[in-house]
């Protein structure tokens, strides 16, 4: 029952189902891929394939790995802490920090991945090849490249622009 209560908060997307078939010495066998992205929209997010002879079982496969494959980004306060660059085969994603009430303004299985994370404000923009699996990819790379912001100062020796997100008091 525990297991339930927190897979309420875990964002499921399915980005794209895929045809495809197995030329066999019988005929052709026919099958379905799932590609899935999952998040708790709180700096947790994960991809899978999953495959299978049915859609909904292909749906299912790839969201239970995608849960196995939870991956921590590194967010502060709603966006990344520098600019980086995710590769992935010819696909590249280049991703900025953005400031509050800017949104996710992104594209495709990019924007649906960074929304699964958490990230509130950012600016992303795909270069290259434009397959959504591997700008998916690309993307989580990007952000995998995040540096804790204590550690990056440090190392730079200066204070970096990252933008403070002011709460509002309710009353």
């Amino acid at each position: 029952m525990l297991q339930n209560e927190e897979n309420k908060d875990i964002l499921e997307k399915v980005i794209q189902i895929d045809r495809v078939t197995k030329v066999v010495k019988g005929g052709k066998r026919l099958a379905f891929r799932a590609f899935v992205i999952a998040g708790n929209q709180n700096g947790q997010v994960g991809y899978a394939l999953g495959k299978s002879k049915e859609v909904p079982v292909a749906i299912k496969k790839g969201v239970d790995k995608a849960k196995k494959k939870f991956m921590k980004i590194n967010i502060v306060n709603g966006t990344i802490p520098h600019e980086v660059l995710g590769e992935y085969g010819a696909s590249k994603v280049v991703m900025k920090p953005a400031r509050p009430g800017t949104g996710v303004i992104a594209g495709g299985s990019i924007r649906i991945l960074l929304e699964a994370a958490g990230v509130k404000n950012i600016v992303a923009k795909s270069i290259g090849a434009s397959n959504s699996i591997n700008a998916a990819k690309a993307a989580l790379n990007g952000l995998l490249q995040c540096r804790d912001l204590d550690r990056e100062c440090k190392r730079r020796g200066k204070m970096l622009p990252v933008y403070q997100v002011k709460e509002k008091v309710k009353s």
